[in-house]
């Protein structure tokens, strides 16, 4: 049976989804409640959201579609 590669288990602590997620809307809010600019906030919250997307969405499929976290090849 093959085994499912996850691709978070290869990244440390800080860069697991929780953090990723947590660090975006802390960066998010803090960027509203230090300006009370909503376009301040948005401006801040486009390339935070780019990053947050990349990192949850797009990375871990590229990841295990590349074959680099093979667990044969490790042995």
């Amino acid at each position: 049976m093959a085994e499912k590669i996850n691709p978070w288990n290869y990244k440390p602590w800080w860069c697991q989804p929780w953090s990723i997620i947590l660090t975006g809307l802390t960066l998010i809010s803090a960027s509203w409640l230090i300006f009370k600019l909503i376009w301040v906030t948005i401006i801040v919250a486009i390339p935070v959201l780019t990053w947050m997307g990349f990192f949850l969405l797009i990375w871990p499929k590229l990841m295990i579609e590349s074959g680099v976290l093979d667990p044969k090849s490790s042995e």
